[in-house]
Protein backbone atom coordinates (compact mmCIF):
# COMPACT_ATOMS: atom_id res chain seq x y z
CA UNK A 1 0.00 0.00 0.00
CA UNK A 2 1.70 3.34 -1.17
CA UNK A 3 1.83 5.94 1.76
CA UNK A 4 -1.58 7.09 2.80
CA UNK A 5 -0.88 11.24 3.71
CA UNK A 6 1.62 12.79 5.53
CA UNK A 7 0.61 13.98 9.17
CA UNK A 8 -1.04 17.04 9.41
CA UNK A 9 -1.39 17.62 13.41
CA UNK A 10 -3.95 16.53 15.84
CA UNK A 11 -7.40 18.14 14.70
CA UNK A 12 -6.18 19.23 11.31
CA UNK A 13 -9.43 19.03 8.97
CA UNK A 14 -7.21 17.67 6.49
CA UNK A 15 -5.63 14.90 8.30
CA UNK A 16 -7.56 11.81 6.95
CA UNK A 17 -5.69 8.84 4.72
CA UNK A 18 -7.62 9.19 0.99
CA UNK A 19 -7.60 6.97 -1.95
CA UNK A 20 -6.81 4.15 -0.38
CA UNK A 21 -8.28 0.72 -1.94
CA UNK A 22 -9.18 2.31 -5.28
CA UNK A 23 -6.61 0.82 -7.56
CA UNK A 24 -6.60 -2.27 -5.84
CA UNK A 25 -8.65 -4.55 -2.91
CA UNK A 26 -8.15 -2.28 0.82
CA UNK A 27 -7.23 -5.42 3.36
CA UNK A 28 -7.35 -5.82 6.98
CA UNK A 29 -3.50 -5.48 6.58
CA UNK A 30 -4.08 -2.21 5.05
CA UNK A 31 -6.24 -0.80 7.66
CA UNK A 32 -3.50 -2.34 10.30
CA UNK A 33 -0.75 -0.15 8.89
CA UNK A 34 -3.20 3.22 8.47
CA UNK A 35 -3.89 2.62 12.37
CA UNK A 36 -0.36 2.30 13.19
CA UNK A 37 0.17 5.05 11.51
CA UNK A 38 -2.08 7.22 13.61
CA UNK A 39 -1.07 5.58 16.65
CA UNK A 40 2.42 6.48 16.67
CA UNK A 41 1.54 10.03 16.41
CA UNK A 42 -1.47 9.70 19.07
CA UNK A 43 -4.21 10.57 17.09
CA UNK A 44 -7.65 8.92 16.06
CA UNK A 45 -7.57 7.21 12.27
CA UNK A 46 -9.82 9.32 9.84
CA UNK A 47 -10.01 7.68 6.45
CA UNK A 48 -12.31 8.95 3.87
CA UNK A 49 -13.78 5.79 1.44
CA UNK A 50 -16.69 6.76 -1.06
CA UNK A 51 -19.16 4.57 -2.98
CA UNK A 52 -16.50 3.05 -5.31
CA UNK A 53 -15.25 1.17 -2.80
CA UNK A 54 -16.37 -2.21 -2.20
CA UNK A 55 -18.90 -3.12 0.26
CA UNK A 56 -16.96 -5.62 2.15
CA UNK A 57 -14.83 -2.43 3.02
CA UNK A 58 -17.84 -0.66 4.43
CA UNK A 59 -18.34 -3.86 6.77
CA UNK A 60 -14.75 -3.52 7.76
CA UNK A 61 -14.63 -0.34 9.11
CA UNK A 62 -18.11 -0.90 11.24
CA UNK A 63 -16.40 -4.39 12.46
CA UNK A 64 -13.38 -1.74 14.09
CA UNK A 65 -16.19 0.54 15.87
CA UNK A 66 -15.66 3.45 13.79
CA UNK A 67 -17.68 6.67 13.52
CA UNK A 68 -19.10 8.88 10.90
CA UNK A 69 -17.11 12.29 11.60
CA UNK A 70 -18.37 13.97 8.10
CA UNK A 71 -20.29 13.46 5.07
CA UNK A 72 -19.78 15.76 2.09
CA UNK A 73 -20.39 15.66 -1.79
CA UNK A 74 -17.47 16.39 -4.68
CA UNK A 75 -18.73 18.08 -7.43
CA UNK A 76 -17.91 18.54 -10.94
CA UNK A 77 -17.55 20.69 -14.47
CA UNK A 78 -15.95 20.90 -17.40
CA UNK A 79 -14.10 24.29 -18.16
CA UNK A 80 -13.49 25.57 -21.77
CA UNK A 81 -11.52 28.37 -22.08
CA UNK A 82 -13.64 29.94 -24.51
CA UNK A 83 -16.39 30.38 -21.96
CA UNK A 84 -17.51 33.73 -21.21
CA UNK A 85 -18.49 34.04 -17.43
CA UNK A 86 -20.75 37.09 -16.42
CA UNK A 87 -18.81 40.15 -15.03
CA UNK A 88 -18.71 40.48 -11.51
CA UNK A 89 -21.43 43.03 -9.48
CA UNK A 90 -21.42 46.56 -9.23
CA UNK A 91 -19.55 47.62 -7.05
CA UNK A 92 -16.90 44.98 -6.66
CA UNK A 93 -13.62 44.46 -8.02
CA UNK A 94 -12.09 40.38 -8.79
CA UNK A 95 -8.80 40.29 -8.89
CA UNK A 96 -5.58 38.08 -8.33
CA UNK A 97 -4.65 37.94 -4.59
CA UNK A 98 -1.39 39.21 -3.66
CA UNK A 99 1.40 36.93 -1.50
CA UNK A 100 1.16 39.50 1.52
CA UNK A 101 -2.54 39.26 1.77
CA UNK A 102 -2.48 35.50 2.56
CA UNK A 103 -2.96 35.91 6.46
CA UNK A 104 -5.67 38.46 5.69
CA UNK A 105 -7.66 36.09 3.25
CA UNK A 106 -6.75 32.69 5.65
CA UNK A 107 -8.82 35.53 8.70
CA UNK A 108 -11.86 36.11 6.47
CA UNK A 109 -12.15 31.81 5.30
CA UNK A 110 -11.63 31.02 9.26
CA UNK A 111 -14.08 33.91 10.13
CA UNK A 112 -16.82 32.55 7.64
CA UNK A 113 -16.34 28.61 8.68
CA UNK A 114 -16.15 29.75 12.87
CA UNK A 115 -17.89 33.24 13.36
CA UNK A 116 -16.80 32.83 17.55
CA UNK A 117 -12.97 31.77 16.50
CA UNK A 118 -11.08 28.64 14.28
CA UNK A 119 -10.11 26.40 16.64
CA UNK A 120 -6.24 25.67 16.46
CA UNK A 121 -6.44 22.81 14.64
CA UNK A 122 -7.49 24.87 11.72
CA UNK A 123 -6.05 28.32 11.96
CA UNK A 124 -3.43 29.21 9.25
CA UNK A 125 -4.41 26.57 6.68
CA UNK A 126 -5.00 29.10 3.73
CA UNK A 127 -1.66 30.62 3.89
CA UNK A 128 0.62 28.03 2.45
CA UNK A 129 -1.54 27.66 -0.54
CA UNK A 130 -0.14 31.36 -1.42
CA UNK A 131 3.40 30.10 -2.01
CA UNK A 132 2.30 26.44 -4.04
CA UNK A 133 3.31 26.05 -7.26
CA UNK A 134 -0.04 26.12 -9.21
CA UNK A 135 -2.32 27.64 -6.78
CA UNK A 136 -4.97 30.33 -8.02
CA UNK A 137 -5.80 32.63 -5.31
CA UNK A 138 -8.39 35.45 -5.80
CA UNK A 139 -9.30 38.48 -3.77
CA UNK A 140 -12.75 40.74 -4.25
CA UNK A 141 -12.71 43.97 -2.94
CA UNK A 142 -15.74 46.94 -2.40
CA UNK A 143 -14.31 50.27 -2.07
CA UNK A 144 -10.82 48.87 -1.70
CA UNK A 145 -11.12 46.82 1.20
CA UNK A 146 -11.00 42.81 0.92
CA UNK A 147 -14.37 41.14 1.82
CA UNK A 148 -13.88 37.77 0.40
CA UNK A 149 -11.78 35.62 -1.46
CA UNK A 150 -11.08 32.33 -3.25
CA UNK A 151 -8.15 29.77 -3.59
CA UNK A 152 -7.46 26.85 -5.46
CA UNK A 153 -4.75 24.27 -7.19
CA UNK A 154 -4.30 23.29 -10.51
CA UNK A 155 -3.24 19.94 -10.57
CA UNK A 156 -1.14 19.59 -14.18
CA UNK A 157 -0.87 16.05 -14.61
CA UNK A 158 -4.51 15.34 -14.55
CA UNK A 159 -5.57 18.70 -15.54
CA UNK A 160 -7.85 19.24 -12.99
CA UNK A 161 -8.53 22.55 -11.27
CA UNK A 162 -8.99 21.95 -7.06
CA UNK A 163 -11.40 24.93 -5.21
CA UNK A 164 -11.15 25.46 -2.24
CA UNK A 165 -10.46 27.90 0.31
CA UNK A 166 -13.35 30.67 0.10
CA UNK A 167 -15.12 32.82 2.39
CA UNK A 168 -16.75 36.32 2.52
CA UNK A 169 -16.99 38.19 5.27
CA UNK A 170 -20.78 38.12 6.87
CA UNK A 171 -21.73 41.80 6.25
CA UNK A 172 -20.90 41.32 2.61
CA UNK A 173 -22.90 38.07 2.07
CA UNK A 174 -25.57 37.57 -0.72
CA UNK A 175 -24.26 40.25 -3.28
CA UNK A 176 -23.01 36.84 -5.64
CA UNK A 177 -19.11 37.55 -4.76
CA UNK A 178 -18.35 34.01 -4.80
CA UNK A 179 -19.93 33.41 -7.30
CA UNK A 180 -18.09 36.23 -9.17
CA UNK A 181 -15.16 34.00 -7.20
CA UNK A 182 -15.82 30.96 -8.91
CA UNK A 183 -15.75 32.30 -12.24
CA UNK A 184 -12.78 34.42 -12.05
CA UNK A 185 -10.84 31.04 -10.59
CA UNK A 186 -12.36 28.78 -13.29
CA UNK A 187 -11.34 31.33 -16.16
CA UNK A 188 -8.08 30.94 -15.18
CA UNK A 189 -7.11 27.63 -14.46
CA UNK A 190 -9.05 27.07 -18.08
CA UNK A 191 -6.18 29.29 -19.22
CA UNK A 192 -4.06 27.29 -17.56
CA UNK A 193 -4.83 24.01 -19.61
CA UNK A 194 -7.06 22.65 -16.85
CA UNK A 195 -10.16 20.72 -18.36
CA UNK A 196 -11.94 20.28 -15.42
CA UNK A 197 -12.74 21.96 -11.51
CA UNK A 198 -13.76 20.08 -8.89
CA UNK A 199 -14.98 21.20 -5.48
CA UNK A 200 -15.96 19.82 -2.16
CA UNK A 201 -19.13 20.89 -0.31
CA UNK A 202 -21.14 19.50 2.66
CA UNK A 203 -24.12 18.90 0.88
CA UNK A 204 -27.11 21.37 0.84
CA UNK A 205 -24.92 24.49 1.53
CA UNK A 206 -24.60 27.92 0.29
CA UNK A 207 -21.35 26.60 -1.33
CA UNK A 208 -23.12 23.39 -3.41
CA UNK A 209 -26.03 25.34 -4.41
CA UNK A 210 -23.50 28.09 -5.69
CA UNK A 211 -21.11 25.75 -7.41
CA UNK A 212 -24.63 23.79 -9.22
CA UNK A 213 -25.96 27.62 -10.63
CA UNK A 214 -22.65 27.75 -12.26
CA UNK A 215 -23.27 23.97 -14.32
CA UNK A 216 -21.39 21.92 -11.28
CA UNK A 217 -22.69 18.38 -10.64
CA UNK A 218 -22.55 16.29 -7.90
CA UNK A 219 -19.50 13.29 -8.91
CA UNK A 220 -20.15 11.23 -5.84
CA UNK A 221 -20.26 11.26 -1.79
CA UNK A 222 -17.62 10.71 0.26
CA UNK A 223 -17.23 10.06 3.97
CA UNK A 224 -14.65 11.01 6.69
CA UNK A 225 -14.71 7.90 9.42
CA UNK A 226 -12.99 8.06 12.58
CA UNK A 227 -11.98 5.22 15.41
CA UNK A 228 -11.09 7.17 18.46
CA UNK A 229 -8.31 6.28 20.87
CA UNK A 230 -8.75 3.89 22.94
Amino acid sequence: MRRAHEFCGLGSPVGRAVALGLDRPFTAADLDRVEEFYLGHKAPAQVDLCPMHEPAVFEMFKERGYAIAELNNVLYRKLDRKEKFPPPPVGCEIRRALLEEAEATGAIVESAFFPDGAPEAFRGLIAPLYQMEGALAFVSSVQSKVVACGTGLVIPQHKVFALCGAGTLAEYRGRGLQTALLCARMAAAAEAGCEYAVVVTQGGTTSQRNAERLGFRVAYSKVTLIRKLD
